[in-house]
């Protein structure tokens, strides 16, 4: 991966020749918050690059972008940038460079070794003719016990968080901002409807953005909200699944108008939607806007979020069937691949966009004061 030195410089000359420039003012959050700026700190650039959302509208219209000699290509500079700082910010570091190439066979690899550990827990636990019999009835804890399942998810699940609360942390004190700048509540008001409404991908006057390529599109904006809110709902699924057995004292299997079904099918039908849509909008982009390093970890993130659709689906249609045990450990195995992933992989990039659209609230709104 390129020297964060040199993406910094790269797009501080950028930035510097935009902020003479400043055409592209009401194109996106990026460019008022350059105008805010006199010199462009390596922070702050980090911080920018964030708050892009990389649509390439500014390229498009800009009268530098190549061949012209100056060069200047805003996309495609913070989208090295961006991948920069994940890696920066990554809590173990380590962990991180797994996945600075080839990143979808790092991941692919990774739901594998899962899927046969398991394999080799259910073995431990009794007997691998389970996995092909009837007798079980949908019930999923015949093959592998409850608590075994919450010990173990429930741990990785603690350490994704800590990692991604470490990459936040690392991220906000870069910010110079310090722990009351998190405190204002009119900002984050702001910054959370921007963010789950995706406001940004609407772009110009509600066209949409330039993305895959010149040509305004609704597209990219659709399939983000299928993605986020089809995970949000397969989230649900668990969370209700949880309350069920511990709160209520209800065992699984549930029927398929509990919420627990309801919220899951709905969530796997998002994530079979909005991944496939956003992998193939990312195969035909126009790659002069792109960073192709950066593909296999994109691509890594995508195909996990749609092959955990797929299996919890297929587990869900399977589960009276003598397919339901293969299915389980397959879905659990891409599902456990999709949580250790997640601190070192594009997830990450809508916890820091989200501080960063925060943080561009709130510089707003102390101008305004």
């Amino acid at each position: 991966m390129q020297k964060i030195d040199a993406l910094i410089e790269e797009t501080r000359n950028n930035m510097t020749i935009c902020n003479a420039c400043r055409y592209c003012e009401g194109f996106c959050p990026v460019f008022p918050a350059m105008e805010r700026r006199r010199t462009f700190t390596p922070e702050d650039l980090k911080y920018l690059a964030n708050l892009c959302h990389n649509c390439g509208e500014c390229y498009y219209a800009c009268q530098y972008a190549p061949p012209h000699e100056f060069a200047v290509n805003v996309p495609q500079s913070m989208a090295k940038l961006r991948v920069a700082s994940y890696r920066q910010y990554a809590w173990p570091q380590p962990l991180a460079r797994l996945f600075d190439r080839s990143g979808l066979l790092a991941a692919l690899a990774l739901a594998v070794g899962l899927t046969l550990i398991l394999l080799i827990a259910i073995a431990l636990n009794g007997d691998l003719s389970a996995l092909v019999t009837t007798q079980h009835s949908g019930d999923f804890y015949a093959l592998l016990p409850h608590n075994t399942m919450a010990v173990t998810f429930g741990s990785v699940s603690l350490f994704v968080l800590l990692a991604l609360i470490m990459g936040m942390v690392r991220f906000w004190r870069e910010s110079g901002e310090g722990v009351t700048g998190l405190g204002d509540a009119e900002s984050w008001r702001q910054a959370l409807k921007e963010t789950f409404s995706l406001q940004h991908l609407h772009g110009q006057e509600e066209a949409g953005c330039t993305y895959p390529d010149a040509y305004h599109s609704h597209w990219r904006r659709r399939f983000h909200h299928f993605t986020f809110y089809g995970f949000m709902l397969s989230f649900a699924a668990t969370v209700t699944g949880t309350i069920y057995h511990y709160v209520f004292g209800w065992q699984a299997p549930y029927d398929f108008i509990s919420l627990p079904k309801l919220f899951g099918t709905l969530g796997g039908i998002g994530l079979l939607i909005g991944p496939a849509g956003l992998l193939y909008l990312k195969l035909v982009r126009d790659q002069d806007t792109a960073d192709v390093r950066q593909m296999g970890m994109d691509v890594a993130f995508i195909v996990l979020l749609w092959l955990t659709g797929l299996t919890g689906l297929s587990l869900m249609l399977l589960r009276e069937t003598s397919a339901m045990g293969v299915m389980l450990v397959v879905h659990l195995g891409v599902v456990m691949a999709l949580f250790i992933t997640m601190p070192y992989g594009k997830f990450v990039h809508g916890f820091y966009r989200l501080l960063a659209v925060y943080r561009n609230a709130l510089e707003r709104n102390r101008l305004d004061q």
